[in-house]
């Protein structure tokens, strides 16, 4: 009998379906095999864990990486650090120990395996879709509940697939071209699909090239990025002595997509994001000659060999300008100790770059945060405003090839016109393989016996109360278009050590998009939330919604929606809706009272829902699947799961 021909994707949807089918927008549940967890998010998820009493995960693979938060200028992280080792032995998890590297590079190096789900507590997870696998970035109590074995649910995607044409020129790399997709498309351009890339253009990106694109697929919204499994994923974990992981996963012959693109990478230049978003993009040349005081070479968005070597080699035996520092994030202990080997650390220091340690810093404002009313150039995934760590921050995005050039200049340059030749390099076929300290589960009978060791900063997860069938809120924060979780609950140094402590981190809640929530929301009460277009872009940190849940928040009404915000809203009993009219919006205001009837009555029956405000008649959407509406009449997923446990 013969089959419709597949696309990689939908062998691996098709794979791991448990429930539901493969059509566009429809709810299907899907089978996990591996998790991810980072310090800035485990934290929670082993606290949602401990409160549905897991004993031993349920995975073929679970891994705890400490990468975020490294900075121990006082007790607070390095406590959440000792609870994660000790939660990652009572559970069975591997742990990663701070200076091991950056979870995405890391995973990919240790764990990736072609033609398996990986499910982890951030955003940029899809970067391991570079190996063939089917990875997405999701909530960190939607990763509890795959590390518990319940299926992931969502909604299908559309396929995009983009084919790749050619091969990159000089001063061209990876880097560019998924600028080059953000600067078709934007960053809600992928919203609703998985970017799946074939053709003949992938012969000439390696395995790391791959995982630069599919990181920052999420910069367009999309659901994941998927590649094939061919010679270049064999290389890869050949060169990693893992060869006997691979296999191969091609599209079939005559496959479809629900959308269609081309590449073709002979044509690409050297692009930039201009602040402060990953959707600005120009080519480099046109804001070449602005001034600039920091360029920042390494993240999750450019972690291969490759990265560090090309800027080393155009660095040999050059000095950087005086105005400008260089930062350099080793992205994994193992690449750092190979870029040492073959003697690239020599030049890059040699030229006058700042080393770090291998972990996300910067990337996440940890540190190295640039100049106030000053350019920093960085190959990191984003830019959105004050993510660096300074309030009023300039960042631009670029490959490390303009990082590099601009580094040397002290201006920003197009690397085409450095007058040098465009060094070779390659990533090595016999990299350094340090599996030290990375620390394999232990035995079931030991870590029964493992104490969890809290700190004085971890506060047990907060109980909500189920959502009410009648309410009448008012609206307390009203934000515009394309706001990201890095605004609502920002990143940094100041607050990502609170992030084990939702009273304290509560209090910078809405800290990018409006002044005093906190206070405010303490003295109204229960309130509603309204945004525009694409509400809760960004980083998978689901504080985005417990902490403005903590403070009141029970609605966000917004034009649309970033899905893993969407989720995360919904996981902790907060109603998430939309307009069906724009003018709405426009007509609301701080303050104005939002009454609902029958709630529960009108989410059940999946139409829309109306809403009294200033005598005026609201009718808004929502999106939700039956299981999501008993979720908030819940109160939230973990007392949803504990009721279908008793039940």
């Amino acid at each position: 009998m013969r089959h419709t021909p597949r696309n990689v994707t939908q062998k691996l949807i098709a794979s791991h379906l448990v429930s539901g089918d493969m059509t566009p927008g429809a709810a299907i549940g899907l089978n996990i095999d591996q998790t991810l967890t980072q310090d800035a998010t485990g934290t929670m998820v082993m606290l949602e864990l401990e409160a549905m009493a897991l004993d031993r995960v349920k995975t073929e693979v679970s891994a705890q990486y400490v990468d975020h938060n490294l900075i121990q200028e006082d007790n607070k992280n390095p406590d959440d650090h000792r609870f994660l080792q000790t939660s990652a032995e009572r559970l069975g998890v591997w742990f990663s120990r701070p200076g091991n590297g950056v979870s995405h590079p890391t995973h990919q190096q240790r764990f990736g395996k072609p033609g398996k789900t990986l499910l982890g507590s951030d955003s940029h997870t899809p970067a391991a879709g570079s190996l063939g696998m089917l990875a997405i970035g999701a909530g960190g109590i939607d990763v509890a509940m795959a590390m518990a074995g319940e299926p992931f649910h969502t909604r299908m995607p559309e396929v995009w697939g983009v084919r790749l044409e050619g091969s990159l020129p000089d001063w061209v790399s990876a880097k560019d071209v998924i600028l080059e997709m953000l600067r078709r498309h934007g960053v809600s351009g992928g919203v609703g699909c998985i970017i799946e890339y074939y053709g003949p253009g992938l012969e000439h990106l390696s395995a790391m090239d791959r995982h630069v694109i599919a990181n920052m697929g999420a910069e367009l919204g999309a659901t994941t990025s998927v590649f094939p499994s061919d010679a270049a994923v064999k290389a890869f974990l050949d060169a990693e002595g893992r060869g006997e992981d691979w296999h191969e996963l091609l599209p079939d012959d005559g496959c479809s997509y629900d959308r269609h693109e081309t590449i073709d990478l002979s044509q690409l230049e050297p692009l930039i994001a201009t602040p402060s978003s990953p959707g600005n993009v120009v080519p480099v040349r046109e804001v070449a000659g602005e001034p600039l005081s920091q360029a920042y070479v390494g993240s999750s968005a450019n972690p291969g060999y490759r990265d560090f070597a090309i800027v080393a080699a155009m660095l040999k035996e050059r000095t950087i300008d005086d105005n400008v520092s260089l930062e350099i994030n080793p992205t994994s202990r193992s690449i750092l100790e190979t870029l040492t080997r073959d003697g690239h650390l020599l030049n890059l220091l040699g030229a006058g770059a700042r080393l770090h340690q291998a972990g996300c810093n910067g990337c996440i404002g940890m540190g190295q945060a640039p100049a106030n009313d000053t350019n920093s150039l960085r190959t990191v995934p984003r830019n959105f405003p004050g993510r660096s760590g300074t309030r009023e921050d300039r960042v631009f995005l670029c490959s490390p090839e303009t990082a590099a050039a601009s580094a040397l200049k002290g201006v920003i340059t197009d690397p085409r016109t450095l007058g040098m030749a465009y060094p070779q390099v390659r990533e090595p076929n016999d990299p350094i393989i340090n599996t030290r300290t990375l620390i394999a589960p232990m035995e079931a009978s030991k870590a029964r016996k493992v104490h969890l060791i809290k700190g004085p900063n971890i506060e047990s997860l907060p109980d909500f109360e189920p959502l009410e069938t009648q309410l009448d809120l008012p609206i307390l924060v009203k934000a515009g278009d394309d706001v990201s979780t890095d605004e609502i609950m920002p990143a940094g140094g100041e607050v990502l050590p609170y992030r084990s402590n939702i009273p304290r981190i509560a209090e910078f809640s809405f800290r990018g998009v409006v002044d005093g929530y906190a206070e405010r929301a303490r003295e109204t009460g229960d309130h509603i939330v309204i945004g525009g277009e694409n509400y809760g872009q960004g980083s998978s940190r689901e504080h985005a919604a417990i902490a403005p849940r903590y403070l009141g928040m029970r609605v966000v009404i917004a034009k649309s929606f970033a899905r893993i915000h969407h989720q995360n809203l919904v996981n902790f009993g907060v109603l998430p809706l939309t307009f069906s009219d724009g003018d709405d919006y426009d007509a609301l205001e701080v303050d104005t009272r939002i009454g609902f009837d029958k709630l529960q009555e009108a989410l059940e029956a999946g139409g829309p829902v109306t809403a009294q405000a200033d005598g005026r008649t609201l009718t808004l959407e929502h999106a939700l699947t039956p299981r999501q509406v008993e979720i908030l009449f819940s109160g939230g997923l973990i007392a949803w799961m504990r009721n279908q446990k008793a039940a």
